[in-house]
Parts: C-alpha cells; structure tokens; sequence
C-alpha cells in the first residue's frame, strides 16, 4: 500500500471516528423528547389473547381453545411501504379445554393498515401439537408433527393500544405425510400492544 492510499485510508477513518464522536455527543446534549424518539420499541410488542371453536367440521369439533400470542417487534424496518413487507415474529399456543388437540407455534405476522382504525393480518409459520398422527374416535389424523400453521385475521383499533380482532387459522403438513386431515379453528382475540 503507497503513502497516499495509507493517508487517504487514515483520513477516512478519522473521519468517521469524529462523526461518531460528533453523532454521541449531539445525543447526550438532546432533548428530552428527542431522547424519547431514539429510544428502541420493546422487544415485546404485542400481547394477544382469545377463543377459538375448536376445528367444528372434524371429529374434534364441540370444544373451545383458549389463544395467546406474543409479537415481537420488527427485528429492523424500511422507508415506507417496504416497511409492510417486513414481518414482525411471533409465538403462540392454542390449548384445547377438552383434551383435544393443542398446539405450540411459532412464525412471522404482516399487518396492513386498511383504514387508521381498521387493519387485516396474515401469518405464517409452524407448530408442534400434541394430537393423533393416525387418528382416533375422537381425534383427527394429522399424520405428522410439526406442521405448517397459517393465519388470517381482520381487526380494528381501539384507542392506541387494544385491538379487537377475528381469525382463522389451520395447521396441516401439506400432504407431506401419509395422514393429513388439518385443524381449522376459528374466533375472536383481543391484543394490547406497547
């Protein structure tokens, strides 16, 4: 490396060391307000829970599971609408109150902001259950675990932090396994987000 390009590498990086010298410094002097801006979204950012009929069409049917969810915020965002594609990851659990089927899940949510108080939601991802791979009297044949879980819901805002909305969700292997008759259920959740 010639002297030049070693003082122009120097030079470039005293320079960016004094902006972020300068960038540090202009933060520790701002306004409270302006401190508030740049603190980061909690981690959490969602609080979910709700009720579902329990997949009605199948054998399982008659039952009723209890939902929660927890959304995470985005891991980094985008300008604009690209900010919409970025997905925010969640976990969950349905639990059923009969002993049928419940289900551990895990995956990513996209919402889209139809109107400012109404808002429609897609998920997508996996899960772990507990029911029967071969089916039984009381038990529909899921073939295999873990299964695909996908998602659809339609919510308004209440205020700025509840939500008030309905989904459907179904879990199944695709046909990737020799069984696969799914669970759908369906209902209704309120969300508190931070």
């Amino acid at each position: 490396m010639g002297r030049q390009t070693a003082a122009l590498v120097a030079g470039l990086l005293f320079a960016g060391f004094a902006g972020t010298l300068a960038h540090a410094a202009d933060a520790m002097t701002a306004p409270a307000a302006q401190m508030a801006e740049m603190t980061p979204d909690p981690i959490v950012n969602e609080l979910r829970l709700g009720l579902f009929a329990h997949d009605p069409d199948s054998r399982e049917g008659g039952s009723v599971d209890i939902n929660g969810e927890i959304l995470f915020a985005k891991p980094f965002t985008a300008q604009g609408y690209l900010d919409l594609l970025l997905p925010r990851p969640h976990v969950g659990a349905t639990v059923n109150t009969a002993g049928r089927t419940s289900a551990l899940y895990a995956g990513a949510t996209w919402q889209l902001p139809v109107t400012e108080w109404f808002f429609v939601e897609a998920s997508f991802g996996g899960g772990v259950h507990n029911g029967s791979e071969e089916g039984t009297d009381d038990m529909s044949a899921l073939g295999c675990s873990p299964l695909f879980r996908e998602s659809l819901s339609a919510g308004v805002i209440l205020g700025s932090a509840w939500t008030v909305m309905g989904t459907i969700d179904h879990m199944s292997n695709a046909g990737l396994c020799d069984e696969n008759r799914g669970l759908t259920n369906f209902g209704m959740r309120v969300g508190y987000r931070f």
